[in-house]
């Protein structure tokens, strides 16, 4: 799974966008009211506890034929991860971090060296004791060129691998090249799976890991099981085992949740007209993953008229994110009011400018560009990048801002328009840290700051975000650098999408939060 833009997600949006997109331009022809005409969708999947044993179903898009069950590969088969290892430390459904096979963490007076207590009696799949030399062993691993991991990035710049501290089998001390006090949460990410020390030529086929189930086969790209560990540090896990098929098609994917043929669509996004048959079905219904995904209309900065903060500022007044929530959404998300941290993050702030048409007017005459005409890149890459455009364009029309909803080949969107027009749409998955999400597309100089703002004020708060220990200190200077995004940056961010599951009516214990998914609860009704 990219960390990016999911390659799978391709196959979901031929179908999906043209109902989608035409959802959205009717209420903007008709003007009435996309959320109250729309039936309503469940908010949740069935409560009430699972039978234990059974096989969940689960449906994927395909991958590439170099999958891998390597975590910290970029080519790693996503799905199978969390079921097959664990991390040092994870993420909670707060946001805040919790323990993993790490059961507490703490650092030195200058955020430099962080020392992790390791969990006791925990064993591989292959019987062998988990210790302190396989978490470094991970890190080392996740660090080699040779692995070519996309986390290599994050952590190289604060990791020297030959000074991590093994002092005893349960104890690791990482000391860093430059102080870091949200070092904890750079190791959720799904590349920071724990594996064995000396595994690396072998890992990609034979999946050992300390989680709830071990393997029993795996194809590159095609079906794959896995079966209840027993032996789990957290217990046994409900099911008896998990079969993984990939489906290429989205159509084919509901019409086997519709027919009973799989229990669960992974990284499928329904959009709004499946959503409504699935829901409608008796076999099949709804679960949401509430605001999963952030979308975004980026403004590159080094193009004009972008290049002027005072019109980056007037296309931000100009809509009302109410608005896009309401039309592109139907009411399944929440607005962002161009904040990209996710509502429910601890760090997250929710003071923001105001929709003003009137001021972006007087911005844009101040920049000599009253009645400014812009194209809007959109594709079939995902169902709701036209759908917000359509909403965005018609919101800023207030503003007297002339929007052309340009829709690009879905196939080549990522390669030829984004990070290459100046004003197109996109998304990122939420679940990120507060500091990963700013390194990672805000900071100077990322290669994966989609705007290319470039901010020294802004670098500078990130910095001593970092250094700073103090927790409500650095929490306010994380809401410092979010009020910087929002009144400076080149992003737009209209909403917080719900990601929309196709999920049976016979899964028990569903629960799915950023790159998170609880595999040792989830079960079957009727098993």
């Amino acid at each position: 799974m990219s960390d990016i833009h999911h390659p799978g997600r391709r196959s979901v949006l031929a179908a999906g966008v043209a109902s989608a997109a035409a959802l959205g331009g009717s209420w903007l022809l008709t003007g009435c009211s996309g959320a109250e005409a729309a039936p309503v969708l469940p908010a949740a999947a069935a409560k009430g506890a699972p039978d234990r044993g059974g096989t969940l179903r689960i449906a994927r898009p395909p991958a590439s034929d170099a999958e891998t069950l390597d975590p910290a590969s970029s080519l790693s088969a996503y799905e199978y991860l969390g079921a097959l290892y664990n991390r040092l430390v994870r993420v909670a459904a707060n946001g805040e971090l919790a323990p993993d096979l790490a059961e507490s963490w703490e650092t030195d007076a200058k955020a430099r060296t962080w020392t992790f207590r390791l969990r006791k009696g925990v064993a591989f799949h292959n019987g062998r004791a988990f210790t302190s030399a396989d978490a470094a062993y991970t890190l080392r691993h996740i660090l080699d060129k040779a692995t070519a991991s996309p986390q290599a990035a994050v952590l190289a710049p604060l990791i020297d691998p030959e000074k991590l501290g093994t002092p005893d089998a349960h104890t690791l001390v990482v000391p860093l090249k430059s102080p870091n006090a949200e070092f904890p949460s750079l190791l959720t990410h799904y590349n920071c799976y724990v594996i064995p020390d000396g595994s690396a030529k072998s890992i990609g086929r034979t999946g050992i890991g300390t989680g709830p189930f071990k393997l029993e086969s795996f194809a590159p790209a095609g079906p794959g099981r896995v079966t209840a560990y027993k032996d789990h540090f957290a217990g046994r896990p409900v099911l008896d085992a998990i079969a993984f098929y990939s489906v290429a098609d989205m159509s084919a994917r509901s019409n086997a949740l519709l027919a009973g043929q799989v229990d669960l669509l992974s990284q499928t996004n329904l959009d709004f007209a499946t959503a409504r048959v699935v829901a409608a079905s008796d076999r099949a219904t709804i679960a949401r993953v509430k605001n999963a995904q952030w979308y975004v209309l980026p403004m590159l900065t080094t193009e004009k008229p972008f290049t002027d903060v005072r019109v980056r500022q007037a296309m931000k007044l100009a809509y009302d994110p109410e608005h896009v929530v309401k039309v592109a959404l139907q009411g399944a998300g929440t607005p962002g009011w161009d904040n990209p941290v996710p509502p429910n993050y601890p760090a997250y702030i929710s003071a923001h400018p105001k929709h003003d048409p009137e001021k972006a007017k007087y911005l844009l005459k101040q920049a000599g560009h009253e009645g400014l005409a812009m194209d809007l890149y959109t594709s079939s890459y995902d169902p709701l990048f036209t759908p917000m455009a359509l909403a965005y364009q018609d919101s800023a029309k207030r503003a007297g801002i002339r929007i052309k909803v340009k829709t690009a080949s879905a196939d080549s969107y990522y390669t030829q328009i984004w990070m290459k027009k100046p004003l197109m749409a996109t998304y990122w998955f939420t679940g990120r840290p507060v500091d990963q999400l700013f390194t990672q597309i805000f900071r100077s100089g990322s290669s994966y700051n989609e705007t290319a703002w470039s901010d020294k004020q802004f670098d500078a708060v990130l910095d001593k975000a970092r250094a700073e220990i103090d927790d409500t200190k650095r929490r306010e200077l994380y809401g410092e650098a979010q009020t910087l995004v929002i009144e400076r940056g080149g992003a737009m961010t209209p909403m917080f999408a719900d990601r929309l599951v196709g999920i049976s009516r016979k899964v028990r214990g569903y629960a799915e939060h950023g790159f998170e998914f609880d595999y040792l609860n989830i079960g079957l009704k009727g098993a």
